[in-house]
């Protein structure tokens, strides 16, 4: 994909799944994955000591935003970029 074919909102795929613009900079691009996620949740007892809980997830509500419940990714090379799953090379 070219960089003008990039807005906000606008899906695409690499190799590594499926993405959703989430900027478009003058350069660059920026995205969050729409593929399942690992995630971490942290909990406190009452005597304050802290644990993690260590989970998949797959809930829409983590990519609502902005901000975001997930990491926005950078891409400089719009190479790897295609608009549909038949272009991706195998």
């Amino acid at each position: 994909m070219k960089h003008s074919e990039f807005y906000i909102g606008t899906e695409f795929l690499t190799a590594a799944g499926k993405w959703r613009c989430t900027d478009v900079g003058t350069r660059v691009i920026v995205a969050i994955s729409l593929e399942p996620r690992e995630m971490v949740r942290e909990h406190y007892d009452a005597n304050g000591e802290r644990s993690e809980k260590l989970f998949v997830s797959t809930d829409p509500r983590d990519l609502t935003g902005p901000p975001y419940g997930v990491a926005e990714y950078v891409f400089h090379d719009l190479e790897g970029c295609y608009s549909t799953g038949d272009e991706v090379p195998q």
